[in-house]
């Protein structure tokens, strides 16, 4: 009898052993491409491949540089777990491949804002009418040198492009997507003037301002990524999490099957991460938000989005983009040259408009748009006033609010001239320039023509053309711009314009200071 029971016992024990071993997740390898930041779902990962037998191989790169790596066709993935999915789509879209779409699902949530300095928030807020700082706002205070700011490089990292996508968005003011005629003209170089810290990914950029926290004001970064940091212990003073009135850019965290063989996986996966008591983990360990509604928010997580803005729908806005991205690493302060005609017909009303167009580029313009083209810290500025010859030159590198005061003194001189030399005056800015470009190659030059009447001195224009055409390659590089005022010569301004490479600008139908302020969004 006691054999018997021992015998039955065995058999159950090996039956609930067999059963065990059926229950048991069978092992999977998802190897998967992943932006550098979802390193820090490290510990995460383990629990996923305790409860589901799933094991996950990261390969992590930049978000930009990992679409840029996703090819149609040669996927070298099982799946791709990026910050966001817009900028490989977009790619997708313009090569016109027939490729299916990979299927996407979001994961959580984190929008790209800004962490400043209480100081600096404060500051900001005084410039703010109704103390709810934009990104005009920011790009104002960069191009006085208030503000110095890290940001993750565009080229490489999803959060240094949705940053850049947001304040391009802002600059436009037109709150919808960014068109390419939205970007064509620069309005963003006293942003960048402010941008004084770059890496490639977001982990590096929260890394690097830890080390240079005493030179920094903020850190424009995911809003996960700033929780995370304030929480640590390594700043001397907490940021300021702020929320752009004007916009951001969010992150979804899209999990991407690129191997439809992986599907079965890919959902169980998917059901994982999804479910409520994951979703919490991941809320606690990131900072990031839940997908699911159900999850109640950290207390850090409550502060309401805001305004999301479009990711561009056309990769020429992204390449135009990038293209003028001011690196700090690498940019070089633009040069101006302005020639305002200083004859009898300018003096009284016109003049005045003139004087208050300088103060307005110098910072007196409080509306949205003329924070975005004023002039900014380290730009090169000249101005010659002309009559029927030139009159005088001054030139200033603005570094302090005296140079612009400097700047606007030279331009309330009331010293006239008789006559009105406007290509002759061309011609010497031209000549200068060929000193410039050939003294600092690479250097960014523009020339800025005003003039309120038709020219009556000096050489022609059809005179100023053809010596024009005979300056070295990089002079002629440099375009004018001119801007039409009281009775000058439309046809003329138009093509010494085009012949240049510019355009011109009529400020008839528009205040003196509007017309300034549309070619300045252009002339660099």
């Amino acid at each position: 009898m006691t054999g018997f029971i021992t015998l039955c016992l065995a058999w159950l024990l090996l039956g609930a052993a067999t059963a065990c071993s059926t229950d048991a997740p069978k092992p999977v390898t998802l190897r998967v491409l992943a932006s550098s930041e979802l390193a820090d779902l490290g510990p995460l990962l383990d629990d996923l491949r305790r409860d589901t037998g799933i094991t996950l191989e990261m390969d992590y790169r930049g978000t930009v540089d990992a679409s840029n790596a996703l090819a149609p066709g040669k996927y070298h993935h099982d799946l791709a777990w990026l910050s966001s999915d817009r900028y490989f789509r977009l790619k997708l879209k313009e090569a016109g491949t027939n490729a299916e779409k990979p299927l996407a699902t979001s994961i959580m949530r984190s929008p790209v804002v800004i962490g400043l300095k209480p100081q600096a928030a404060q500051q900001l807020r005084r410039r703010a009418p109704d103390r709810q700082i934009s990104w005009a706002d920011v790009a104002d205070s960069a191009a006085d040198g208030s503000l110095r700011f890290a940001m993750a490089d565009p080229r490489h990292s999803n959060s240094g492009l949705a940053a850049l996508v947001g304040v391009a968005t802002a600059a436009a003011g037109t709150g919808g997507v960014l068109r390419p005629e939205d970007v064509s003209c620069d309005r963003l170089r006293g942003f960048f003037t402010g941008h004084r810290l770059n890496q490639d990914s977001s982990v590096r950029l929260a890394d690097g301002f830890v080390r240079r926290q005493n030179d920094l004001d903020a850190l424009i970064t995911y809003e996960s990524e700033l929780l995370t940091l304030n929480s640590s212990g390594k700043l001397r003073t907490p940021l300021e999490i702020v929320y752009p009135k004007d916009g951001m850019v969010l992150s979804d965290y899209p999990l991407l099957l690129l191997d439809p063989a992986r599907r079965a996986a890919y959902d169980k996966l998917v059901e994982w991460l999804k479910s409520e008591p994951v979703q919490k983990k991941i809320m606690e360990r990131t900072l990031r938000r839940p997908v699911d509604p159900a999850v109640p928010r950290d207390p850090r997580l409550r502060e309401p989005v805001g305004n999301a803005l479009y990711f561009p729908d056309k990769q020429e806005v992204v390449d135009r983009l990038l293209a003028d991205y001011g690196d700090p690493q690498r940019e070089k302060p633009a040069q101006v040259i302005f020639l305002l005609d200083f004859s009898g017909s300018m003096r009284g009303k016109r003049i005045a408009q003139l004087r208050a167009t300088f103060d307005g580029l110098s910072g007196a313009d409080d509306s949205h748009s003329g924070k975005f083209v004023r002039f900014y810290r380290g730009e090169s500025l000249t101005v010659m006033r002309f009559g029927g010859r030139v009159l005088d030159e001054r030139s200033v590198t603005y570094d302090s609010a005296r140079d612009l005061d400097r700047l606007r003194g030279f331009v309330a001189s009331d010293a006239f001239g008789d006559g009105t030399a406007i290509w002759s005056t061309l011609d010497r800015a031209y000549r200068k320039v060929s000193t410039v470009v050939r003294d600092q190659p690479g250097q960014a030059v523009s020339i800025v023509l005003m003039t309120d009447g038709e020219n009556n001195a000096g050489m022609d224009l059809d005179s100023f053309i053809r010596r024009y055409e005979a300056q070295p390659r990089a002079a002629r590089a440099v375009r004018t711009y001119t801007i039409r005022y009281g009775e000058a010569d439309t046809r003329e301004l138009d093509r010494a314009a085009r012949a240049t490479g510019g355009r011109m600008v009529d400020a008839t139908a528009q205040s003196l200071l509007s017309a300034f302020k549309e070619i300045r969004g252009c002339v660099q």
